[in-house]
């Protein structure tokens, strides 16, 4: 399969596996518990094979200092003034020092694992040192996964575009708190114009992106 690059050198973006969303004890802006465990076991065991062959995780992570913060967005606001919203508690979702400031713990290795965790809008590249931090490490394929695939999953994939990235979004690994009709609309939308959609298997089976040597290395 030709990915648009002449030598792939591969990063997974993970962008939002946090317990704001993925922990039902704690999330503000929950999935469903069927969602959350769906994903966090699809990214886990991408996450082990990525490690394995010296594939960097990037996490990114929604974190506000205030309300003031996500308030800005007009749109957002109107959310907020919806009670039938799924997202109408964007003014009390990921405030610094809450709980769902953290990723999901089976998902996060803090002694290989990169963060950035200044992620404000549904754009990771947006106000954060994410395209530094890839093109630092010579990246230029983006595995994305993460939550959610109709807004932020979305919307990265259309900057990692715009930057000339050759994303990928591993479509095992993402999903959406809104139902299963904009997650496939989603998805529709990215690889119609923006980038790939292939699974975790398909992308193990491709055997392009990283290396045993890597890993040892790592």
């Amino acid at each position: 399969m030709n990915l648009g690059v002449d030598k792939p050198k591969a990063a997974i973006v993970a962008i939002d596996l946090h317990r704001g969303h993925l922990d039902m004890e704690v999330a503000t802006m929950p999935t469903s518990p069927e969602v959350a465990s769906r994903v966090i076991a699809a990214n886990k065991r991408l996450f082990t094979w990525a490690r394995s062959v010296g594939i960097p995780v990037v996490h990114l992570l929604t974190q506000y200092r205030d309300v003031q913060e996500i308030a800005s967005n007009p749109f957002w606001r109107t959310r907020a003034e919806d009670p039938k919203a799924t997202r109408k508690n964007v003014l009390r979702h990921n405030i610094q020092g809450m709980p769902g400031v953290t990723i999901m713990p089976a998902l996060y290795d803090p002694t290989r694992d990169l963060v950035v965790d200044t992620k404000k809008r549904y754009d990771c590249f947006l106000g954060t040192d994410l395209d530094f931090t890839l093109r630092a490490h010579g990246i230029n394929t983006l595995l994305i996964t993460g939550v959610n695939t109709n807004s932020c999953v979305l919307a990265t994939t259309t900057a990692a575009n715009v930057r000339d990235y050759s994303p990928v979004i591993v479509e095992d690994c993402v999903e959406t708190m809104d139902g299963p009709a904009l997650h496939e609309a989603g998805l529709l939308c990215i690889k119609t114009a923006f980038g790939f959609v292939l699974d975790t298997d398909a992308i193990i089976k491709l055997g392009v992106f990283g290396t045993a040597t890597d890993a040892q290395a790592a």
